[in-house]
């Protein structure tokens, strides 16, 4: 054995050579940094600070303006909002006064039309009354001539052969009347050959220039009442009231008249007797 071998080595041992390289080159890079630095520095120099920028300090009237500041912006808010609820009810009550003068104009145009239909079906049911009235006297006129015909036959010659002493336009009015007796009674009828009552009178009184009205009720009050006691040839004769009379006749002279009958007898001459007249109209 060596007389060394038992000796211990006193070399310190190697370092990592990855750890040794990391720290060179470390401490390269900061002395190129402060070598830069050195040779820049004269060039480079910062400016000396010279003032100070301060932050405005909130006062107590600084912190007044903010609030009403905040208070005005809060008011115009709830303006804005307190107009526009009115508007929007505005607008509500605009369509609903729309709506409901729609509505209004409705039933005025339906009771207006309920009222002219309830006018009309009065006016008709007037009418059909009158009508019926008319007929059923017209009726009792023909039963009352017929009875009267059969019942004095030479009478009813007699009469029929009566020559009227009326002169002037009454003669005329009684002459043309006379002259018809023997034609036939049509309702409506105005002649040549066939007349109503109303009719006949008409013709009548047209041929000495007089225009009467067309149908009995106005022709009972067409002239001056007169009394049947004191009646002249000429003088207009109803049946009925003066204005709603049924029928009509002319009055000849003698207690006698004309007229249109009935469909039964036709036009007649007749006595006043057997029949009496309601009143009399004088329109000559």
């Amino acid at each position: 054995m060596s007389h060394t071998a038992l000796i211990p080595s006193h070399r310190k041992p190697r370092r990592n050579a990855s750890k040794t390289a990391l720290r060179a080159g470390v401490a390269g890079g900061v002395l190129s940094t402060i070598a830069v630095a050195g040779a820049a520095g004269p060039a480079q120099a910062a400016e000396p600070v010279t003032q100070t920028i301060e932050m405005p300090t909130i006062t107590a009237g600084l912190s007044t303006t903010v609030a009403a500041s905040a208070e005005a912006t809060q008011q115009v808010a709830l303006d804005l909002e307190t107009q526009a609820h009115e508007e929007a009810a505005a607008t509500t009550a605009a369509k609903a006064a729309k709506k409901a003068k729609a509505e209004a104009v409705r039933k005025a145009e339906a009771k207006k039309k309920a009222e002219a239909k309830a006018k009309a079906e009065a006016q008709a049911k007037a009418e059909a009354a009158e009508r019926a009235s008319r007929s059923a006297a017209r009726t009792t006129l023909s039963a009352s001539t017929g009875s009267g015909s059969s019942s004095s036959g030479s009478s009813s010659s007699a009469t029929t052969s009566y020559s009227s002493t009326a002169t002037g336009s009454a003669a005329s009015v009684v002459a043309f009347a006379q002259a018809q007796v023997g034609d036939a009674y049509v309702s409506g009828g105005t002649g040549p050959n066939s007349w109503d009552c109303s009719g006949l009178v008409q013709a009548a009184f047209r041929t000495v220039g007089v225009d009467l009205p067309r149908v009995s009720q106005s022709q009972s009050t067409a002239g001056t009442q007169v009394s049947l006691s004191n009646l002249q040839p000429g003088d207009i004769l109803y049946w009925g009231g003066a204005g709603s009379a049924y029928h009509v006749g002319i009055y000849v002279g003698g207690g006698q008249f004309v007229g249109a009958q009935n469909s039964s007898t036709g036009v007649v001459q007749k006595s006043l007797d057997y029949d009496p007249p309601s009143g009399a109209v004088r329109v000559l």
